[in-house]
């Protein structure tokens, strides 16, 4: 059982190391300025290849269902840190994105049942100081409606993560993903058509890799790794693997793009892993029959991209 737990953490821990590649291929192969258009692109084809894949299509309440799983995961969410991408200088965003695990805490102990623990709070206040130490400048200004932004993505995503814990579909995993990356995309369409508009000039090969590369990795596999943990695991576990996704950015600029890497970055990694091993231990029972068991059964049928690119 252990040997099981341990390689689905493993595996799920792949979604937010993908997304943490992100920022690296956008900045290397699309074309500068519309992370929302990549958002678009990444989420509509990578939802309508899933959903052709698997032949399914929601039933009863799974219409609105899915797109309110859409929105919050997917549209809403990247829309808020869009906004907070452009109004905030590097490294806030992020820092204020890794309230999450905090913030699904809360909402389980609601919602699920799960107990919260002094060492799970401890390890998500961990997590902070160390993506801080990882991102945040000291010359860092804040601006209100950019803090109001993140703030709200972080608890739109967070929102995401525990209703997606307590609202089982009874189609297969690949549907159920396809069905929120084609309404996540759907909503941001209009956002991304007024606020960025058609492209100017043609796409180029590397920009069609890379827009390939993120709807097919970044979105249809990264996803379906994501929501088959939520499955499996209690999503306070699950949200705090998001906390690879800037760690895993800043080794990729570190390593591919000759970006410099100081001693308190490497300090903050190192926090940033042992809070989630510290977030990984082993649960108290009720914790894991909320991990196995769902809440609820369905039966019916450019000034700073860092932060917006390396998150889901």
């Amino acid at each position: 059982m252990l040997s099981n737990r341990l390689g689905t953490v493993l595996v799920t821990a792949l979604a937010p190391m993908i997304w943490g590649t992100t920022y690296f291929v956008t900045t290397q192969l699309l074309p500068p300025g519309r992370p929302l258009l990549a958002g678009v692109l990444r989420a509509l084809p990578a939802g309508i290849l899933l959903v052709a894949l698997t032949r399914r299509l929601p039933q009863g309440s799974w219409w609105w269902r899915a797109l309110v799983l859409g929105a919050l995961n997917i549209g809403v969410f990247f829309a808020l840190l869009f906004v907070a991408a452009y109004r905030l200088p590097g490294g806030v965003a992020a820092t204020l994105g890794s309230l999450q695990p905090l913030v699904v805490m809360g909402l389980s102990a609601a919602w699920l049942g799960e107990r919260m623990s002094l060492r799970k709070v401890g390890a998500a206040a961990a997590g902070v100081v160390g993506v801080a130490l990882l991102v945040l400048r000291a010359n860092a200004r804040l601006d209100a409606i950019g803090l109001a932004a993140a703030l709200g993505g972080t608890i739109v995503m967070g929102t995401g993560v525990v209703l997606s814990k307590r609202w089982t579909s009874p189609a297969p995993l690949l549907a159920t993903t396809g069905w929120q990356l084609i309404a996540g995309g759907l909503l941001l369409l209009p956002v991304a058509l007024l606020v960025e508009g058609l492209p100017s000039t043609a796409l180029s090969t590397a920009n069609v890799a890379g827009y390939v590369y993120l709807s097919t990795v970044g979105a249809a596999l990264a996803y379906a790794l994501w929501f088959r943990g939520i499955r499996a695991l209690s999503p306070t576990q699950v949200t705090f693997l998001g906390l690879l996704s800037p760690t895993v950015a800043t080794a990729v600029g570190w390593l591919a793009l000759g970006q410099s890497l100081t001693a308190a970055q490497v300090l903050g990694g190192v926090i940033v892993l042992a809070s989630l091993v510290a977030a990984q231990l082993r649960q108290r029972k009720r914790d894991e029959v909320v991990a196995r068991r769902p809440v609820e059964e369905d039966a019916s049928p450019r000034r700073d991209e860092h932060e917006l690119l390396s998150a889901p």
